[in-house]
């Protein structure tokens, strides 16, 4: 008995030591799991991976590396390398001399010798040829490596102008200036704009030969040559003050001059258009209730690297102080920062870094130093150029640290989700401290970041608000959970939502809006005006607009006239005055046809056409809404006009689907959106898994997610519709037989694709309802089907994984001869010619050009200057599309899909169908229900319900 007590005991102390020591072993692999986390290359497909090592450790790296003053220059001309062949031209636009225009894809690599070692800057000098108007877009590969992270994201931007002078409407409203390019030669350092660095980057290069190579990500460009150099370091106010001692510099006397912020001579994106203010009086030019266009920048003018320069002209040689006339009352509780340069030049460090102060009125912020002293600016007599540009001072470093921050913590997250789900039980001890010591350590860690964080914001503001609450409230969490891991079950979601509330925060504390009045240079002798209005002009002001609100009309857009088509769109304000300043500088003039636009609620549409009161055309019209328009005579069927089928070839065929009706065709597209696949591209490597080509990859791969605690997300709300769709058109199915008069929903087919997508949430326990950014963002749900203006708000909303996630085709279905079926249903929306029209023929010719490609492509960029990439139009012009300012391997992602792209049809009673499709998959899942006998009583409901709206409105 003994004897096989002690054979046990070893047994025992076998398996415990072996448990032991495969926890040691898995620890450390998580551990360097986390920390080396590994991301895909423009080159991946070639089996290049990169490690996602930031900029800070690369240069720690070389720390103490010379930095020699050495200058290499590289004429562009003289390539090793290139893909595809670039061209070369000469004396291009005043550059003598030959230069080199590389397209939007591939790379061109140069070979050139270093004498020392070290660390070096590098300066591009550059052209940017017309492209789709957006910034210049490269990967820097030093000696065949990516050097960086940051490396993969360097831009190069374009120089922006105002096209014409303010103008005015017949109603006294000043109208926005279309803004155009006006390229010129640049000579640049390569900077981080994307990633809170303002000193150019450092790159090291060895003794002997290098190589240098831009790969292309998008947009063309010209290049000249590339010097190797040191940049030039910027001298004190003291230092350059000894200068104009030195040289016998004096101050001017008598001199004033005033430059209105609105007339800028040249911008570094269109978004810095000049906007309106109506707070204060004393804004130049000013009325109480017309607009008028007197100040620049505002939230638009936030990011870092964004300037704005405006020419002037000194009467006389001699030193100036400078004073500008602004506002920040968008970021509480901090500084925004400028960079002021005067003719490409920062005169001195104590302007490299400008602080504007939070407020609501206006301030005449006076350059001067801690005394209170103006600082002096020596001008010649002549035109110059004063520039601001957005800059971040101390906040660079604070964001950098912050944003690393939501990595580790997302990484960490990441690995406890592995052990702990989604919805961990609250009295189950995990054991988090010895199955992920790891991520226990970068809580820890992260706890004492975010207390240096909170201490460096408070230093830097000099207060204390609401964003250093976040922060302490994080780092007490990050503390807490670090002693006490067996809590983390119980609050796994406080700690998710901060991580999230983390990097919400530095989307806002990276902003740095400002807007501007005017700028004055002058005498040092000059008195500088008051910026805000007093009591009794303030009380006046407020008199007269209140007194406007009766008379003036808010809802039309610009131009009213008598005799003229009536447009009715949904959209914003904004929009809508892009859109009216379209139909006036380039539809009217063309046509001669005049256009009343109104910006109306979605609602007021139906009741306004049963009075008798709507439009000529309603735009931005739900694909569902012709159809039911149509049927009941109150639209035009378009295919009575002769060039019909000319313009229905700027669509896909699936983008009419949805419009057509026995053998009529009541809109025209304006936006189409179907599903892309987004995934992690850093997530799924650690998994060791690919993206999905087919439902077979798709199912191969799902078990080895969820074995994780992680989860995929297959659309099915606000209806899951478009997702059966997908699986019915892949398998050679459709929704309705030809012609519209029953729902074929009860073929077997159709039964089996639903089969299909059911079973996805009965067997495979996929989540019915998700938010996909929020968990896309965390890894949380590192892949996913989604509709692909997401791209949009991923952009703008998650730059923390910039560079880690893409979208690809969704996963397809086999067919027999072995290509892809990769089907899915398209959504969007459309513009439809009311019966009521009186001149159709007018309205017609409006709707062509509103659909042209040439409109939909200045509408889609426009709408991106004004509003950023968070509203990259999704245009349903195929022409149009190509134009748009996609990345080149996006842009081939999205074609590829868009051939496979079905539409949806509508006919009498068709808001049956996604309502009861929707019944039978709750009935299923929920209720666990038989799926062929559940769809089935459901596809009668439909059927009836069609066949009585066909009686209804006496069709067969």
């Amino acid at each position: 008995m003994k004897k096989c007590f002690k054979i046990i005991g070893i047994f025992l102390t076998m398996f415990i030591l072996t448990d032991i020591v495969t926890s040691l072993l898995s620890s450390s692999k998580a551990a360097e799991g986390v920390n080396n986390v590994v991301y895909k290359s423009s080159e991946i497909e070639n089996g290049i991976s990169v490690k996602r090592n930031r900029y800070d450790d690369y240069i720690k790296k070389y720390e103490n590396i010379e930095q020699p003053d050495d200058e290499i220059v590289i004429e562009a001309r003289e390539f090793k390398r290139a893909e595809p062949e670039v061209e070369i031209i000469e004396n291009y636009e005043g550059m003598s001399g030959s230069s080199v225009l590389t397209k939007d894809e591939g790379f061109i690599e140069w070979t050139f010798n270093v004498e020392r070692p070290g660390l070096y800057n590098v300066k591009v000098v550059y052209y940017p040829i017309e492209g789709k108007g957006t910034d210049i877009e490269r990967e820097v590969w030093i000696n065949g490596e990516l050097p960086f992270f940051e490396a993969k994201y360097i831009t190069f931007g374009r120089i922006w102008k105002d096209a014409e002078n303010i103008t005015q409407d017949s109603r006294g409203n000043d109208i926005r200036p279309r803004q155009i390019e006006s390229p010129g030669w640049v000579e640049t350092f390569i900077k981080g704009y994307t990633s809170y660095y303002q000193e150019p980057y450092k790159f090291y290069f060895k003794e002997g030969e290098n190589t240098i190579r831009f790969v292309s990500v998008k947009e063309p460009m010209i290049i000249r040559s590339i010097i190797i150099t040191q940049a030039e370091e910027i001298p004190t106010y003291e230092q350059v003050k000894e200068i104009y001692k030195e040289k016998g510099y004096v101050e001017s006397r008598g001199q004033f001059i005033k430059i209105q912020g609105e007339k800028a001579s040249y911008k570094s994106d269109p978004t810095l258009y000049p906007i309106y203010d109506r707070s204060s009086p004393l804004t130049e030019p000013y009325h109480s209730s017309k607009i008028r266009l007197n100040t620049i920048g505002g939230y638009r003018w936030s990011l870092l690297g964004q300037w704005i320069a405006w020419e002037f002209e000194v009467p006389e040689t001699g030193l100036y102080k400078i004073a500008i006339k602004s506002r920040q009352n968008i970021a509480h509780g901090l500084f925004t920062t400028r960079s002021l340069l005067i003719d490409g030049k920062v005169p001195f460090k104590e302007v490299e870094n400008i602080k504007f102060n939070y407020g609501n009125d206006w301030e005449m912020k006076e350059l001067q130093n801690e005394k209170g002293e103006p600082f002096l600016f020596y001008l010649e007599k002549g035109k110059h150029e004063i520039r601001l540009e957005v800059a971040l001072g101390d906040l660079a470093e604070i964001l950098r640290i912050a944003e690393n921050s939501v990595y580790q913590l997302n990484a960490a997250y990441r690995r406890m989700l592995m052990i702990l789900g989604a919805s961990p039980d609250p009295y189950r001890d995990y054991q988090l401290e010895r199955e992920v010591p790891d991520a226990i350590e970068i809580l820890k860690q992260q706890s004492e970041v975010m207390k240096y964080l909170s201490q460096r914001l408070q230093d830097y503001t000099g207060q204390r608000g609401s964003y250093i609450a976040l922060l302490d409230r994080l780092a007490y969490q990050l503390e807490d959970l670090a002693k006490h891991p067996e809590t983390i079950p119980t609050r796994w979601s406080d700690f998710k939502t901060n991580i999230g509330a983390l990097g919400t925060w530095i989307l806002s504390v990276k902003e740095q809006p400002l807007e501007i009045d005017y700028i004055i240079i002058a005498s040092p002798d000059q008195e500088m005006p008051r910026a805000e209005a007093n009591f009794i002009e303030k009380l006046v002001h407020e008199v007269r607009a209140f007194a406007a609100t009766f008379y003036e009309d808010y809802s039309s857009i610009g131009e009213v006239y008598g005799d003229a088509i009536t447009v009715w769109t949904h959209s914003g304000r904004d929009q809508a005055q892009i859109l009216k300043q379209m139909i006036d500088d380039t539809f009217t003039p063309k046509t001669g046809i005049r256009v009343n636009l109104k910006v109306v609620p979605a609602g007021v549409l139906l009741p306004a056409t049963v009075a008798g009161r709507g439009p000529d055309i309603a735009m931005q019209v739900g694909i569902e809404e012709p159809i039911n328009y149509a049927i009941r005579g109150a639209v035009v069927n378009l295919v009575e006009f002769a060039d019909f089928e000319e313009v229905s070839k700027r669509f896909h065929p699936s983008a009419l689907t949805p419009y057509q009706f026995n053998g009529g065709v009541y809109a025209l597209p304006e936006t189409q959106d179907f599903p892309m696949l987004f995934y992690r591209i850093d997530i799924l490597e650690e998994l060791g898994i690919n993206p999905p080509q087919t439902w077979d990859d798709f199912y191969r791969i799902l078990p080895e997610i969820q074995k994780n605690n992680m989860e995929v997300g297959i659309p099915t709300q606000p209806t899951g519709l478009p997702t059966y769709a997908m699986f019915l058109y892949q398998m050679g199915g459709t929704i309705y037989d030809e012609e519209g008069k029953s729902c074929r929903l009860d073929e077997e087919i159709a039964i089996e694709a639903f089969r299909k997508w059911v079973l996805l949430y009965v067997n495979y326990k996929l989540p019915l309802e998700y938010d996909f950014a929020n968990r896309f963002r965390t890894g949380e749900m590192p892949i996913g089907i989604a509709n692909y203006q997401l791209y949009n708000q991923l952009a703008v909303f998650a730059p923390e994984i910039r560079g880690l996630w893409a979208f690809i085709p969704v996963p397809g279905t086999v067919k027999s001869d072995g290509t892809i079926d990769r089907s899915v249903a398209a959504s969007g929306l459309g513009c439809m010619m009311m019966k009521t029209c009186k001149n159709k023929e007018a309205a017609w010719e409006f709707m062509k050009w509103w659909t042209s490609a040439e409109i939909q492509e200045r509408f889609g960029r426009e709408m991106e200057s004004l509003l950023g990439t968070a509203a990259r139009y999704g245009t349903a012009n195929l022409e149009a599309m190509s134009r748009l300012p996609w990345t080149t391997n996006d842009y081939k992602n999205l074609s590829t899909q868009w051939e496979w792209v079905k539409g949806i049809p509508q006919i009498p009673g068709a808001y049956f169908t996604p309502r009861h499709v929707d019944n039978a998959f709750r009935k299923v899942v929920y209720q666990g229900e038989d799926i062929r006998e559940t769809l089935l009583d459901y596809v009668r409901v439909i059927n009836d319900e069609i066949a009585k709206k066909r009686k209804e409105f006496g069709l067969e």
